[in-house]
């Protein structure tokens, strides 16, 4: 396995660089907060991305994508990272895409990756029902109803919920299994209320109360639905520590910027031995994070049954380093890193508030310790 980028990757994150920093700044994340905007997200940016081809990077071509996989879905959303760019990339291109393609049937792979490789649709991704990340437990219902189904219970926090189209709900099916139903955001039957969370994303709480679907809401294409679940999780998990790792590696380098400008006592406060140490520090940190990274992106194109593993070792490295870059990068500004004036504020907080999606750092480390047999 090569942790080196071949030339098509280094292809993919150099446009992915140049695009973002063009059309995505972080400027463009304080217009979104400072406008109160109730989506959460830019639909013109989403339509962009579909020019660019990356929100079919893990559709098939016959259904209108590129199928590049999930090394490369990581690698664009490492630069997302590093722009803090707010869009459903994650929630749709990576986890609608893995469910439909390992749960959906074929008559639910035409109607629906097409959509998400044209970007023409928003589906938020609705796991969780507590407020941490336990998908062991859902107590949401899908009960038989005639040739459909009656869906209750709650969701919490679900990423790019507040402008979503569609949500892919999990619930508990009379046979105990866990399905994954494709709702309309906007079904009789569901209230919907934005959570916006300390990095300025808008996820929404969602509550449906007999919520009529057709039968073919149900993705019912795999075999173990319960196996296709996880497998979904673990390329969120992958994916969402890509990002981390690109939050982590620009707080880092705008810290480095910062105290080779900063001078104290007629001298740069990066000359000081305590700087440097930290510095030091952080960036084997980061190193170690970036192997994870790529070997848990690689491992899902090549090996995916020995996935899950790096999959939480990734996501918890990533996470922890993340929250590691911004504090130090909080610390290392001194005072103003405080204030909104300057943007290492906001690293930190996307940090914190991406962490806790899909599990944080001791959750996944948990899963580490089991799946190794602890």
């Amino acid at each position: 396995m090569s942790f080196v980028l071949n030339e098509e990757e280094q292809m993919l994150r150099d446009s992915a660089k140049a695009f973002l920093a063009e059309t995505a700044p972080v400027s463009a994340l304080r217009k979104l907060r400072d406008a109160d905007d109730q989506t959460g997200f830019s639909r013109d940016l989403w339509a962009s991305m579909a020019e660019m081809g990356w929100t079919g990077i893990m559709v098939p071509e016959e259904f209108g994508g590129v199928d590049m996989g999930h090394a490369a879905a990581g690698f664009v959303l490492r630069e997302m990272g590093r722009t803090l760019t707010a869009s459903p990339f994650l929630s749709t291109a990576v986890l609608a895409a893995a469910a439909f393609r390992l749960a959906g049937s074929d008559a639910q792979k035409s109607a629906w990756l097409p959509k998400i490789a044209a970007a023409e649709t928003v589906i938020a991704f609705a796991i969780d029902e507590k407020a941490r990340h336990d998908p062991s437990t859902i107590e949401t219902t899908a009960t038989r109803d005639g040739n459909g189904f009656r869906l209750n219970g709650k969701k919490r926090f679900v990423a790019c919920g507040a402008g979503a189209d569609a949500l892919l709900v999990a619930a508990k099916t009379e046979d105990g299994k866990t399905g994954l139903f494709i709702v309309p955001a906007d079904a009789g039957g569901i209230t919907r209320t934005a959570r916006r969370t300390v990095d300025s994303h808008l996820p929404a709480d969602f509550v449906f109360e007999d919520v009529r679907l057709e039968g073919d809401a149900l993705l019912d294409g795999a075999e173990d639905s319960d196996a296709a679940l996880a497998m979904v999780l673990d390329a969120g998990r992958a994916a969402l520590a890509a990002e981390a790792l690109g939050v982590a590696e620009e707080a880092f380098d705008r810290t480095i910027d910062y105290i080779r400008e900063r001078e104290q006592f007629g001298q740069p406060i990066g000359s000081f031995q305590g700087m440097q140490h930290r510095a030091a520090h952080l960036y084997s940190e980061l190193e170690l994070a970036r192997s994870l990274v790529i070997k848990a992106l690689r491992t899902l194109d090549e090996t995916p049954s020995q996935a899950p593993l790096w999959c939480a070792a990734a996501k918890a490295k990533a996470t922890e380093v993340s929250r590691l870059a911004g504090s130090e990068g909080i610390q290392m500004f001194g005072g103003v890193g405080m204030t909104d004036e300057y943007d290492i504020g906001l690293y930190y907080k996307r940090a914190q508030a991406a962490g806790e999606h899909l599990g944080d750092d001791a959750w996944n480390a948990g899963r580490v310790s089991a799946l190794s047999g602890f």
